[in-house]
């Protein structure tokens, strides 16, 4: 696939490789297709960097209320992940590797008949967060986008303190437009017993 692979940093580009336009994290920095040798290896990363937000997530909900309205999703964040590897399916994935070592990755969904297009699940391994290469993976999908001819980029992203970094991250991509959204939950239990 040309263009496919967009290496960034400080070393010249591979023969194939197209510079992406972003500030440049400190080693060099691959975007690639990824496969499905690639899904452990993007597993770990996602349990690694969702790790703390779900645990965020319980301390915020508390235990009764996270394991009935919370759990399951988050279990089945892994399912989601494992999905985008079966055909067909509508995103691209794409694994961000830096010093021969996968970091990170990303989805993205193209709409060019709506003119839109998604950041998907994505994550870094915490072992190489605030590098850059978060805001480097956001500006590759764009980048993407912009050569499919799309008018619109949405991501999705949390407002509690854990997704923080993400939201700074999407920001310096130029994610800049949204609507504040609240997920509110009720515990019935208490209820029940009041008079």
């Amino acid at each position: 696939m040309s263009g496919s692979y967009r290496r960034i940093g400080r070393t010249a580009p591979a023969r194939d490789a197209t510079p992406l336009r972003t500030s440049m994290p400190p080693s060099v920095l691959t975007i690639r297709p990824a496969d499905n040798g690639d899904l452990a290896q993007l597993q770990a990363i996602r349990a690694a960097a969702f790790a703390p937000i779900f645990a965020a997530f319980r301390s915020i909900l508390g235990d009764a209320i996270y394991e009935v309205a919370q759990a399951g999703d988050d279990e089945a964040q892994e399912l989601l992940l494992d999905s985008f590897f079966r055909s067909p399916t509508e995103w691209q994935i794409y694994a961000a590797e830096a010093s021969g070592h996968v970091v990170g990755f990303l989805s993205l969904r193209l709409d060019e008949n709506a003119g839109l297009g998604e950041i998907g699940l994505n994550a870094v391994h915490p072992d190489y967060a605030g590098r850059g290469f978060g805001t480097a993976m956001y500006e590759f999908a764009l980048d993407r986008m912009v050569d499919a001819g799309v008018q619109v980029a949405t991501v999705s992203t949390g407002g509690d303190p854990s997704h923080a970094a993400a939201r700074r991250a999407y920001a310096k991509a130029g994610f800049t437009t949204g609507i504040p959204s609240v997920w509110l939950c009720c515990d019935l239990n208490e209820r029940r017993g009041r008079p």
